[in-house]
């Protein structure tokens, strides 16, 4: 928790207050031992720095799958001091690396630990499925008496008297909280840049964004400095960060998970959900966080939330050897959406994973013909700020911050943000046109079981550049559950411009002029396998399948 400041609220200029909240960050990451010492120049790519740092024991612990972790926690192999104490030295050290962290929970989080190991060894048994995992965590999800900003400055010394929901259930299940991760201004951004810290970078290529808006996420699973994270995503907030870092993300139904006790503006509006979701280093990781929190049952404390359990029964019976008279798993790809055409690097990923499904047993590949996807962005991006974006608008001019660029990109250029906000007949008029869409859009399926598609128009951007949200925005208005897998890196040499290609829109140039293979390189490159509303299991299982299938082909790089 920041400290209290020296005199009152209204002499502290928002400098003042970025000022006291970094160094709170320093402080906290000092505490932790032994002591992450200074690096000196950092090179574009910093992944390989923490193999030349840590202690092997520590490469070893979090560099581990989180569902391999749990297994030894359970059994006294390893005990959750040694894990936290490890993860707490690669959070720290991925600070340094990306800029990810607003705070480390030394203290807490050791004593945590602590009560965990004399826990196992007084009952002979791990406290829940979670039993001393450590799990980082977005700054703007409640953690009693920790300050919550949710990316304003205004909001620098609002405290929370409870804990999240979704926070009680993993502490429940045995978990640690011992990292808290950056966010930008608003929330909304694909970025993740705040007056409080800056700009958060990619790992993998320090001129790249990290993606947002759960972008310290990304960045700290991507380097290892957490196995399972949580983020947030209302138009990609989950999805663009776990492709950027070459991490497994999803973006899960609307009302499967708990999203009691969240810092953010636009509170109460119903009519673009946000989710809550993992982000791991592991499509397992992804399954153990999804199964503990849905196991407990959290639509009886949210009632909300769909009283849907975890189903962990095939969802697909013609690929676990089930009766299904034959039928083969339909996939269709999605290259372009009609409006921006992706950079190389992502169509040669596409391209390559499709023509392999091509030869494996039990699936069909078929393209997908994008509907109306130009229309899709309209109607949520008319929805997004139905207030005209004034409660945003309101707490950045409340401390006097300057607007970040993607800020004023989102809430200020927008067409589709109409000032003085929306009527209420105009709000019932556009989202009968998103319903409308909805069923449009599910006629389109047919026999088809999952979309293959991109995550964005481009791996990892430049800063400030993430400007084109329907990749993944397209599928928060859908509601469809999307996973997100890392497959390669840009290659230079194969990923080269198109130099004939016309840009189709302004949108398109836009994209199209910000590719040179070079300033990409070394950026990962991820897809997103789009599956129908609640059936999050089948997406999941269906990804399984299809490593299985393929062999792993990004284990040489992740």
């Amino acid at each position: 928790m920041l400290p209290s400041p020296s005199g009152s609220r209204n002499s502290l200029t928002w400098q003042n207050i970025a000022h006291r909240a970094q160094e709170h960050r320093d402080a906290t990451i000092a505490l932790v031992h032994p002591p992450i010492p200074d690096i000196g120049e950092l090179p574009y790519d910093s992944t390989q720095i923490p193999k030349t740092i840590l202690l092997p024991s520590e490469i070893s612990i979090t560099e581990s799958d989180p569902a391999a972790l749990v297994s030894r926690l359970a059994s006294g192999t390893l005990t959750s001091t040694e894990v936290t104490t490890a993860f707490l030295r690669r959070a720290a050290l991925a600070q340094k690396l990306a800029n990810c962290i607003t705070e480390l929970l030394p203290t807490s989080a050791l004593s945590r630990a602590a009560h965990l190991d004399d826990y196992l060894k007084e009952h002979g048994q791990p406290m829940g499925p979670l039993h001393g995992l450590p799990i980082s965590v977005k700054e703007h999800i409640n953690m009693k008496d920790l300050t919550c900003n949710a990316g304003f400055i205004a909001w620098h010394d609002k405290v929370p008297d409870a804990n999240a929901h979704i926070l009680d259930i993993l502490l429940s299940a045995g978990a640690v909280l011992y990292a808290r991760t950056t966010q930008p201004q608003t929330l909304m951004h694909l970025e993740t840049s705040s007056n409080f810290y800056g700009a958060t970078v990619n790992p993998f290529n320090r001129s790249l964004t990290s993606g947002g808006s759960s972008g310290g996420e990304g960045a700290l699973v991507g380097l290892r400095g957490s196995c399972l994270g949580i983020g947030t995503d209302i138009g990609g907030s989950i999805r663009g960060p776990a492709a950027n870092n070459g991490v497994y993300g999803l973006r899960p139904t609307s009302y499967r998970l708990p999203l009691g006790g969240f810092s953010a503006t636009m509170l109460g509006q119903e009519h673009i959900v946000p989710v809550v979701g993992p982000l791991s280093t592991s499509l397992a990781g992804i399954k153990l966080f999804m199964k503990t929190l849905i196991d407990a049952e959290p639509w009886i404390r949210e009632p909300s939330l769909v009283p849907m359990p975890w189903k962990t029964d095939s969802q697909i019976p013609t690929l676990s050897g089930g009766s299904g008279g034959g039928k083969k798993l339909k996939i269709a790809v999605l290259y372009d959406d009609g409006v921006v055409r992706p950079h190389p690097p992502i169509i040669r990923a596409l391209t390559s994973v499709a023509e392999k499904l091509k030869d494996v047993e039990g699936i069909e590949v078929v393209e997908w013909t994008p509907y109306k996807h130009d229309h899709a962005w309209t109607i949520i991006s008319s929805l997004y700020f139905a207030d005209g974006g004034s409660e945003e608008i309101e707490a950045i001019a409340a401390s006097g911050e300057p607007w970040r660029p993607l800020s004023k990109f989102i809430l200020k250029e927008q067409p589709t943000v109409k000032q003085g906000g929306l009527s209420i007949k105009e709000m019932w008029e556009w989202t009968e046109k998103r319903d409308a869409y909805r069923s449009e859009y599910a006629q389109l399926w047919g026999d088809v079981d999952f979309i293959l598609c991109p995550v964005g128009p481009g791996a990892a951007l430049p800063l400030d550049c993430a400007r084109y949200w329907a990749y993944t925005s397209q599928w928060n208005l859908l509601d469809y559950p999307a996973l997100i897998a890392p497959v390669t890196k840009v290659d230079v040499e194969l990923d080269k411009k198109e130099a004939d290609y016309v840009p189709r829109n302004e949108k398109d140039k836009y994209n199209y002029e910000l590719y040179e293979a070079e300033k990409y390189a070394n950026a990962p490159i991820s897809l997103q396998l789009v599956g129908r509303r609640y059936e999050d299991e089948k997406v999941v299982e269906a990804m399984e399948y299809i490593q299985e299938k393929l062999g792993l082909p990004w284990a040489e790089y992740f």
